[in-house]
């Protein structure tokens, strides 16, 4: 949807919005999604976007009670819910690294509330700011944002629309529960060989819900995230492997992860950093001009500023953010013991989160918030954040080495903190400016919501570490007595790679090398005019997660140019209007489709994670083994073709689907030739 449609509610109506009921329910499934995915992340990595599964429940619970619900006050429900858990991405990404490099041995409750509450403040105020430059004028796509849309729409309106993501709803949820609940099948199908002197790899996520971001965002957008997967995987790590040899012992696989994550990785951070500025650069008049937008009162008395336009003034906003990094500077000073260190860690801050804060936002508008890789922006943080420490701290004023490390950690957290909910912040008023809301209320829900997070992280924190010791390193050096082997330990890969790199760092072996071809690689793509930070997403995700996006991408232009065929009778370079009349139904009921398929994964994914937490194994209660990889394949396969029929269900009668892609992909074939003949000059 672009930045000029009408939203679903005028702007000239003002239902309800943010009533004290919206208040209370918004705290207590925000209470309960930070908790789920804080253990989620440190469990299994990752986290689960809560805006979709939030907004379900959200009109489950308003609805059984009160008949005067209106959809702003589900979406503001939806808000604050989904902040905390985004909240808590950025918190367990950072401050468990302290547990790893033994600077703490239990979670500091008020460090860790500071952390969180100035972290997640600065990236809401950062991104209102942000606000009219990303989804009114940029109008990037968001598809977590248009797929919380859709979702709150269809259960506004009933009918088809609510029939069908009831079905998808209920698909979605249903593989979520055999895949992650019962563990029928494999949550990756991947294999590695042998080739020449080097090795080859391919692997995919089984996941319905990255299908569905693909599906959404498109075969552009998919298939650069794609190539930058094939970059990463295909050549950079058979390259290293070949030069530098493979790793001793394990899979073929592991050795393939192992470069990845040890080497590979930091060349998607590297062309993420020069991504990042060049992207802010390029859009630094309309920066500018936006913002000088927003201080410019309008003297005309008679222009009222129309309700879904009216954000939180920028004085105040602003105003607020000079607030936080006075506070910070006094919480470093607090923290570090050293006052010049604290100034420049908050002058740098000031600057570096609003930077990430943008570039999340940026990427959560391309990719979703699921798939913002929050983790390679904290590592570019920290790149960044180690050089000011160790000019400052140690060749200043020559500070211990693990007060060194402290200090880093502090303000990466911060802006680790500001990063993982701006992306967040950035979908919530996408699908606020599509459906109507106000602006203004909708930040303040944001503001409760990161508050609530922050009030919660930390004893969820403290009581995960204290139950099972939180990543294998810090309960190495600290076990449990009932668990000396630290079997039950959680991975925390995150936080142990970041602590890796700090100490590393400070060691003297950074992997500076590859960030810098990650550097050149980004201005080679700058150079080829290709969408740097998508290329650089895909280089930084597993080659696995890039498949199932790419696949969406795929399907989505078979339905899109289906419909084109079916109306024009052939495949015309500019279809006729009633064609992508046509494609756009397609296109809408493709995106319902989606983001039912998106709500039902994640909720299950939230379900399983408190079922986790309580300690139930489906798997084992009910003696389920897992299937093969191949029988994991066909059983994921199975529920794309479902996908694929119930989207299908809205393309103009006449023809068949696979007919239709036959002569698509030759379509596409043809101008992939024409496109490498040399051009006849004039």
């Amino acid at each position: 949807m672009s930045g000029t449609q009408e939203p679903y509610i005028p702007a000239h109506e003002s239902p309800m919005e943010l009533t004290a009921r919206v208040i209370i329910v918004g705290i207590v499934l925000g209470v309960l999604m930070t908790a789920a995915n804080a253990y989620l992340g440190l469990y299994a990595g990752m986290t689960v976007s809560a805006s979709i599964p939030a907004a379900v429940m959200s009109m489950i619970i308003l609805r059984s009670m009160f008949k005067d619900v209106s959809i702003l006050e589900n979406n503001a429900v939806q808000t604050m819910a989904s902040a905390g858990e985004s909240l808590a991405a950025g918190v367990i990404f950072t401050v468990p690294a302290l547990l790893v490099m033994n600077i703490w041995t239990n979670i500091q409750w008020m460090e860790t509330l500071i952390i969180a509450t100035l972290g997640g403040l600065l990236g809401t105020m950062f991104t209102i700011a942000l606000r009219r430059l990303f989804i009114v004028e940029e109008a990037l796509p968001y598809p977590e944002g248009v797929a919380c849309r859709e979702v709150l729409v269809a259960g506004e309106e009933g009918g088809d629309g609510a029939l069908a993501i009831v079905y998808a709803l209920g698909i979605g949820g249903l593989y979520g529960l055999m895949v992650k609940g019962f563990e029928v099948t494999h949550h990756t199908v991947e294999s590695a060989v042998s080739f020449v002197s080097t090795r080859l790899y391919a692997g995919m996520d089984l996941s319905v819900a990255l299908l569905s971001v693909g599906y959404i965002v498109g075969i552009r957008i998919a298939s650069f995230i794609f190539f930058g997967g094939v970059l990463g995987f295909g050549l950079l790590v058979p390259m290293y492997g070949l030069i530098y040899g493979w790793p001793a012992g394990g899979s073929l696989v592991d050795g393939f992860y192992t470069i990845w994550s040890t080497q590979v990785r930091y060349v998607g951070v590297g062309a993420m950093v020069v991504g990042g500025i060049y992207t802010l650069w390029t859009m630094r008049k309309t920066i500018i001009t936006g913002l000088s937008k927003a201080f410019i009162k309008n003297d005309d008395q008679n222009q009222v500023l129309l309700r879904t336009e009216q954000d939180i003034p920028m004085n105040r906003v602003f105003t607020v953010c000079g607030v936080l990094v006075f506070a910070t500077f006094f919480f470093y000073w607090w923290a570090m013991e050293s006052p010049i260190l604290a100034l420049a860690g908050a002058l740098f801050l000031a600057f570096v989160a609003f930077f990430f804060a943008a570039v999340a936002g940026y990427i959560a508008g391309v990719v979703g918030s699921s798939n913002s890789p929050v983790s390679g922006m904290t590592i570019a943080t920290l790149l960044f954040t180690v050089g000011l420490v160790y000019v400052i701290g140690d060749l200043m004023l020559g500070m211990a080495k693990p007060d060194l490390m402290f200090a880093t950690l502090l303000i990466a957290a911060i802006v680790a903190s500001s990063a993982a909910i701006a992306g967040d912040v950035m979908q919530d008023l996408k699908t606020g400016h599509m459906l109507g809301a106000t602006p203004k209320r909708q930040q303040v829900a944001e503001i409760v919501g990161v508050l609530t997070g922050a009030v919660v992280i930390g004893p969820v924190l403290s009581l995960l570490h204290d139950a099972f010791r939180i990543s294998q390193t810090a309960c190495q050096l600290n076990p449990l007595p009932s668990d000396p082997t630290c079997s039950k330990a959680l991975f925390a890969p995150q936080a142990e790679l970041i602590g890796a790199i700090v100490q590393g760092a400070f060691g003297g072996d950074l992997n500076i090398q590859m960030v810098v071809l990650g550097a050149a690689i980004a201005v080679a793509l700058i150079r080829l005019q290709m969408p740097v930070m998508s290329v650089a997403i895909g280089i930084y995700l597993p080659l696995g997660l890039s498949v199932p996006i790419m696949v969406g991408g795929v399907i989505s232009h078979i339905m899109l140019r289906s419909a084109h065929l079916r109306v024009d009778g052939v495949l015309r370079e500019k279809p006729s209007e009633q064609a992508v009349k046509a494609a756009k139904e397609v296109e809408s009921r493709g995106v319902l489709i989606g983001a039912g398929f998106i709500a039902g994964e994640s909720i299950m994914g939230v379900f399983i994670a408190v079922l986790i937490v309580a300690k139930i194994d489906l798997a084992a209660i009910f003696g389920i083994t897992t299937l093969n990889d191949m029988l994991s394949l066909a059983f994921f396969a199975w529920f794309v073709g479902v996908f694929i029929w119930l989207a299908s269900r809205a393309l103009p009668k006449g023809g068949s689907l696979a007919g239709d892609a036959v002569m698509i992909a030759a379509e596409a074939v043809r101008n992939a030739l024409d496109a490498l003949q040399p051009k006849k000059q004039p």
